[in-house]
């Protein structure tokens, strides 16, 4: 298990090197000057240039990225002009409205998902099995900040049970920030439950077909122990994957329903990183955000070694 958590620790070291370089060569080829972009069209070219200095500007690209890889080693991402502070702390205050949103998100996508597979591959063909399967395709239909403005109308303003935006954290009040987060947890979760639906009947099916299905039900097995004790536990990891993703997907795609909402997240950080061409906080950004990507990866490859051993000796 140790060998399999190092080298999946060693193969996310130059993808997330490849992701830095990625993300600083597009912000410094995107054409314009980010210092004048920053100063505003009011700012003369001795204070542009005296700003270009500030943020290293004025040096070789290769000698500002070292400066930058250098700090993101020690966990320094820079400084924000616009914040007037690290982008470490810019991040760390932003982003848990994002995680509670990406992780009420998740429970509902599992809690609602799995079920409804399951049903619908044991009913595989009838009537119930239609109904999940409509839900789903219309739910994979919808984008997810069309679906958020529609919540908001009916139940924010027609209804009024929830409130149409703003946010309250989980620390200071619970149940009020429940009712904050339900509209855009319940619009980014509805496509990525059609999809675990779909994917969880389609592995149920396959697996209800096995011969050690039949021999379980042969020797007396209640239903229940057939379809999760035996049917689930073997379906698990393709769904662990597409779980693993949507979580991934989940915290991207919270970019736009923060603003949709106006919750101070890290998509509203980045989305106003973006307007004022604050080319330090967008590298942060991403950069964390693949980070978060590649700590579910290796927490799912750790599951996927529970529960299944010869992953853990091939690993």
């Amino acid at each position: 298990m140790i060998r399999l958590i190092v080298n999946r620790v060693l193969i996310a070291i130059p993808v997330l090197f490849v992701v830095a370089v990625t993300v600083f060569t597009i912000m410094h080829i995107t054409p314009g000057d980010p210092a004048a972009i920053m100063l505003g069209p009011e700012a003369t070219p001795e204070e542009v240039e005296a700003l270009r200095r500030a943020l290293g500007l004025d040096r070789p690209i290769l000698e500002q990225f070292a400066s930058w890889i250098s700090g993101v080693v020690v966990g320094d991402l820079g400084d924000s002009i616009f914040l007037k502070q690290p982008v470490t702390e810019a991040i760390a205050s932003h982003i848990g409205p994002t995680i509670e949103i990406a992780v009420l998100a998740q429970l509902i996508t599992v809690v609602v998902a799995i079920p409804l597979g399951i049903l619908a591959a044991r009913r595989q063909g009838r009537v119930s099995d239609q109904v999940v399967m409509g839900a789903a395709m219309i739910g994979t239909s919808v984008p997810a900040f069309l679906l958020g403005l529609l919540l908001v109308l009916l139940l924010a303003v027609t209804f009024r049970i929830l409130p149409a935006g703003g946010y309250v954290s989980f620390t200071e009040d619970p149940a009020q920030a429940l009712r904050f987060l339900i509209l855009p947890a319940v619009s980014l979760a509805t496509a990525q439950t059609a999809l675990l639906a779909r994917m969880t009947r389609s592995s149920m099916i396959e697996i209800l077909g096995q011969n050690f299905i039949r021999t379980a039900r042969a020797k007396g097995a209640s239903a229940m122990r057939v379809t999760v004790g035996h049917g689930l536990r073997n379906a698990a990891i393709p769904l662990l994957t597409v779980i693993a993703q949507s979580l991934g997907l989940l915290i991207g795609g919270s970019v736009v329903i923060e603003t949709v909402f106006n919750v101070p997240g890290l998509g509203q950080l980045i989305i106003n990183a973006i307007t004022r061409r604050d080319y330090v906080v967008i590298q942060g950004v991403v950069l964390v955000t693949a980070l978060i990507y590649v700590a579910i990866n290796l927490l799912v490859d750790i599951l996927y070694a529970v529960l299944d051993p010869r992953i853990r000796v091939k690993g």
